[in-house]
């Protein structure tokens, strides 16, 4: 019986828009908060966000202004609704996506296209869209992931490495592109605010085949933590998608990792102190914290995960691979892990390690 393929995680290209929108929205939401206690707990957060800068596809105002500034996308009293934004998901998503896609280079002749967002709907998808404008064959096979949240990098890349091993003469791009500033909330409470200042835009692309090269993707895995399934979600309302995060979310993951079955569930079963490369989806400072505190991770281990946070803010999908993106460009990784969380809440990941 012959061993499986092994597949290999060739390249990754990412790409953000131009118009850094992370202090406007601090100063923004501030003024919503009359109550003074909650400012200040506010202002404290945001200072210990560790987030330096967040994207937006939304352009500045004729003046230089941000979208909340008069004649910006969110100036009126009432905010856009919810088919407007989608108007610019349509837009704006395919661009994106493709400008990461372009940052991969020369991609040979595509067999595959998996495409993961959560930030939007359109019909046809982004992925037809994307794959007409860059000049796919119109045989490529297509897949569209949406609305899993964070940890759909995990599930774009495990498909692919399913496809691969299924056929090694696969070439399978995977795209991962959200554009999360499209859904600005007009609320006055700190938690849900808070959670808006984590998010901003961005996209991912990869290039996944059995060519040696790059990182070898190994097996995935998954788990829930139980009665968790509030903790994490998106309501679609009228005036956009209303993202609700708990501010119990890190104590929870911290929890649940030092639970022995839970760790060894969300590590693929892996010793942490004999793993030497972490791709931990940067969804917030304090996740990041309660990883490696849970985890007894040594300092350096999340350097690549909060720098993505600090430039980037959370992507939703496309942070997972903003962070391999800079493992794969750093020294060799022997094990390593990529893990994410998500709605549910759950946790998935998979092994890799470097090629050479």
């Amino acid at each position: 019986m012959s061993l499986p393929v092994p597949v290999y995680l060739n390249a990754i290209g990412t790409a953000v828009p131009g118009h850094d929108i992370h202090h406007a929205f601090i100063a923004w939401a501030r003024e919503r908060l009359i109550d003074s206690r909650s400012a200040k707990l506010f202002d404290r957060m945001a200072a210990r966000s560790a987030i330096g800068h967040r994207w937006s596809i939304l352009p500045p105002t004729g003046s230089g202004g941000s979208p909340v500034d008069p004649q910006g996308f969110y100036a009126d009293a009432i905010l856009p609704g919810t088919a407007a934004r989608m108007a610019i998901y349509a837009e704006a998503a395919p661009m994106l996506g493709i400008a990461a896609i372009e940052a991969l280079g020369d991609l040979g002749d595509i067999t595959h296209f998996v495409v993961a967002s959560c930030t939007g709907f359109v019909a046809p998808g982004i992925d037809q869209i994307v794959a007409r404008r860059i000049g796919l064959s119109p045989s490529v096979e297509r897949l569209l992931i949406g609305f899993m949240g964070c940890y759909a990098a995990v599930a774009a890349l495990r498909t692919a490495r399913h496809i691969v091993r299924s056929d090694p003469a696969a070439r399978v791009l995977v795209l991962c592109v959200e554009l999360s500033t499209l859904h600005l909330q007009d609320v006055a409470e700190i938690e849900p605010l808070l959670a808006m200042l984590q998010f901003g835009d961005g996209a991912a692309a990869a290039l996944v085949t059995a060519e040696p090269g790059g990182f070898v993707l190994g097996a995935p895995f998954a788990t829930t933590l139980p009665e968790s399934e509030g903790l994490i979600r998106w309501d679609i309302t009228d005036r956009g998608f209303a993202m609700h995060l708990s501010g119990e979310v890190p104590a929870r993951i911290a929890a649940g990792l030092a639970d022995p079955v839970f760790a060894q569930a969300a590590t693929g079963g892996r010793d942490p102190a004999e793993i030497d490369g972490w791709a931990v989806h940067a969804g917030g400072r304090s996740i990041l914290d309660a990883v490696e505190g849970a985890l007894h991770l040594p300092a350096e281990a999340l350097v690549a995960s909060r720098g993505v946070l600090a430039d980037n803010g959370n992507m939703s999908s496309a942070t997972l691979m903003f962070v391999l993106a800079r493992l794969l460009s750093g020294s060799p990784i022997a094990d390593g892990v990529a893990l994410a969380f998500g709605p549910g809440l759950a946790a998935e990941g998979f092994g890799f390690r470097s090629a050479v």
